[in-house]
């Protein structure tokens, strides 16, 4: 691991902003998708390519994560806020691997393509099979519930660290400025 710093490094913050961008469109495309008729096949057409991408990225980013340590939380920050810290990015980690590979795998399950782009199509990754597809859908569906609320409380802890504590946190992955 590289040594920290007060910031996080660019690759870090450029994977982190452009992440939260894809995803917080996926949540919406997620449920304009399932909600309109008119909009679904195109919808349809984005998420998967971008449910892709955001997989291959959190891939990325996981790596630099654990190749460039990340700036220390304050000090005086109370252990159980530490905790909950550490606990919900690795959760955020978690979800933006899970949430791709459980969309390829119930796709696959339903027997449904996965097109990419004309000309790229995604293997199928388990054996078509409708009780499958089943379950697997329904994971998707909690598992983006527990996304979308893990991207809540993260976001509401960044501007508690931003707006109240002003204590660095926010601005290490803000613009990398020094705390």
């Amino acid at each position: 691991m590289s040594a920290s710093s007060g910031h996080f490094n660019l690759l870090a913050r450029v994977l982190h902003w452009s992440m939260a961008a894809m995803i917080v469109a996926m949540l919406f495309i997620g449920v304009t998708m399932v909600a309109s008729i008119h909009l679904r096949p195109l919808l349809i057409d984005l998420h998967r390519p971008l449910g892709i991408a955001i997989g291959l990225l959190a891939l990325l980013r996981l790596y630099n994560r654990l190749t460039h340590r990340p700036p220390p939380l304050p000090a005086d920050l109370p252990a159980l806020q530490k905790a909950a810290a550490l606990a919900s990015h690795w959760l955020l980690y978690a979800l933006m691997l899970a949430m791709p590979l459980v969309g390829w795998a119930m796709l696959s399950a339903g027997g449904y393509p996965i097109v990419l782009w004309a000309g790229v199509q995604l293997p199928a990754i388990v054996p078509h099979t409708p009780a499958l597809y089943a379950t697997l859908r329904s994971a998707h569906s909690l598992l983006a519930y527990l996304l979308l609320a893990t991207v809540l409380l993260h976001v509401g802890a960044a501007l508690y660290h931003a707006w109240v504590r002003r204590d660095g946190v926010f601005q290490a992955m803000a613009r990398g400025g020094r705390r």
